[in-house]
C-alpha cells in the first residue's frame, strides 16, 4: 500500500471487507492501532509491546459495528507511542505528515488517523481520545474530530492508555459524515433519553479564550459567530474561580495513576526502551500516591457537577481546541512540553466532567488550522454531531 504520508503502520497490512451492507456502504476507513483485529498483534505504538504480545483473539467491537454497517477497513494508523502523547510524533515510527499544516505536527495521539482523513486517504477513521488524543490532532489537522460520551460507546478490544477517561472517537473531513458514522457507534442514537433537544444556549468559556496565546483569539472570533447563528442565545461565562488549567493538575495526576494500573506491571517486566518524554511521562506516574488520588477524585466530582449546573439540559460550551495552531515538527522537546501543558488545560475539561467535546474545522491563522470546539452534557453526543452537519457539512 502506497504510504505517502506516514499514516499507516508498517509491520502489518491489516484489511477488512464489510460484513453486511449498510448505511456506510461505499466508505472506507483506518482503525488506530490501538484497536484489536483478531489474528493480528495491537502495536499500541509500541515496537517493545509489539514484541510482546500475541494476535488479538476479537476484533473490537467498534470496529465490527462499522463493518456490519458496510464500512470497509483499508489499513491501521499509525499512534503515539503507547498513545501517551498528544504530538503525533514517534520515536520508533516516525511523525504522519499533516497536510494542511506542512512542516507542523499532526497532533496525537490518533496521529496517523488524522493524518489519513486529512490527507484524503479514506473517508473517515478511528482514534480514541484520553487527554485530547482526538480532538488535539482534529484541530491540527483542520477536519471534524469527537470525543464521546465518557462510558457511552464499549471500549472493548481497545488497548487502554488511562480507562477512567479513555474514550472511542472518530474524524471525518465533514460534519455529515461525521453524523453518519454516530448513528452507527452510538449505542441508542436519538433516543430521547440521551438528550437530543435542540440546544437554545451557547456558553463562550472566557477563562478558556484567554487561555489562549498570541492572535488566536482573534482568529477564532469569526468562527465562533458562524457557531452562534445555531442559537437563541450567546452568553459569555466562567467555567471556574480560578481557571480551567487550575484543573489540569488533578485530570494528571488521575490519568497518570491509571496508567500505572493499567501498564505498570508490564513495564517493570518487560522494561521497555520509550522515546523522550513518553519514558520521563510513565516514570512520572509511578510516583502517583492514594492521597494525590483522593484530592484530585474530589476535584473531578466538584468539576462534574460544576459543569452540569453551567450546561443543564439546553446550553452548550464554546471553547478552543487547542492554545494555538499546531507547533512546528523541530520544536525542542521543552517547548513541546509546553505546549502540551497548556492544551490540557484546556482538554481536561471535557475528560473530568465526562462531557463529548466536538472539533469544528471553522477557522484558520497563518495558513494553519486552528481548532474551536463544543461541549454538551454527557450523553448528549447527538447535538454536537446535529450542529457539526449544520455548520459544516
Amino acid at each position: 500500500m502506497t504510504n505517502n504520508l506516514g499514516a499507516y503502520i508498517t509491520h502489518d497490512n491489516v484489511t477488512l471487507s464489510p460484513t453486511t451492507a449498510g448505511p456506510l456502504s461505499g466508505l472506507t476507513f483506518a482503525a488506530k492501532d490501538l484497536y484489536d483485529i483478531a489474528g493480528h498483534v495491537t502495536g499500541a505504538g509500541s515496537p517493545d509491546w509489539l514484541a510482546s504480545h500475541g494476535p488479538a483473539t476479537a476484533t473490537a467491537s467498534a470496529v465490527s459495528n462499522l463493518l456490519a454497517a458496510g464500512a470497509d477497513m483499508t489499513a491501521k494508523a499509525q499512534t503515539d507511542e503507547m498513545a501517551f502523547s498528544i504530538t503525533g510524533q514517534n520515536a520508533h515510527y516516525g511523525t504522519p505528515r499533516n497536510v494542511n499544516a506542512p512542516g507542523r505536527i499532526p497532533g496525537g495521539s490518533s496521529s496517523g488517523s488524522a493524518a489519513a482523513v486529512a490527507g484524503g486517504l479514506v473517508d473517515f477513521a478511528l482514534g480514541s481520545d484520553t487527554g485530547g488524543s482526538v480532538r488535539m490532532p482534529a484541530g491540527f489537522c483542520g477536519i471534524h474530530g469527537i470525543r464521546t460520551t465518557q462510558d457511552r460507546i464499549p471500549v472493548d478490544g481497545v488497548h487502554p492508555l488511562a480507562p477512567c477517561f479513555d474514550t472511542i472517537g472518530w474524524f471525518a473531513r465533514g460534519g455529515e459524515l461525521m453524523q453518519k458514522v454516530g448513528r452507527v457507534l452510538l449505542p441508542d442514537y436519538q433516543n430521547p433519553a440521551a438528550g437530543t433537544a435542540c440546544p437554545s444556549r451557547l456558553l463562550l468559556a472566557q477563562d478558556c479564550f484567554e487561555l489562549l496565546e498570541g492572535s488566536t483569539a482573534t482568529g477564532l472570533a469569526g468562527a465562533v459567530d458562524v457557531v452562534a447563528g445555531q442559537f437563541q442565545a450567546r452568553e459569555a461565562v466562567r467555567i471556574s474561580p480560578d481557571g480551567p488549567d487550575k484543573w489540569m493538575p488533578h485530570f494528571r495526576t488521575l490519568q497518570m495513576a491509571d496508567i500505572w494500573r493499567a501498564h505498570g506491571a508490564w513495564i517493570e517486566r518487560a522494561k521497555p526502551s520509550f522515546g523522550p518524554g513518553v519514558a520521563e511521562r510513565f516514570a512520572a506516574c509511578a510516583a502517583i500516591t492514594p492521597d494525590m488520588v483522593a484530592e484530585s477524585s474530589q476535584v473531578r466530582e466538584t468539576v462534574r457537577r460544576r459543569m452540569r449546573e453551567l450546561l443543564g439540559g439546553d446550553g452548550v460550551l464554546c471553547l478552543p481546541t487547542a492554545p494555538g495552531i499546531a507547533p512546528l515538527c523541530e520544536t525542542p522537546e521543552a517547548a513541546l512540553d509546553d505546549f502540551r501543558w497548556r492544551a490540557m488545560g484546556l482538554t481536561c475539561i471535557a475528560g473530568l466532567s465526562g462531557c463529548p467535546q466536538i472539533n469544528l474545522p471553522l477557522a484558520s491563522l497563518d495558513g494553519c488550522p486552528l481548532g474551536l470546539s463544543l461541549l454538551a452534557t454527557p450523553g448528549r453526543d447527538e447535538v454536537l454531531l446535529r450542529l457539526a452537519a449544520a455548520i459544516a457539512p
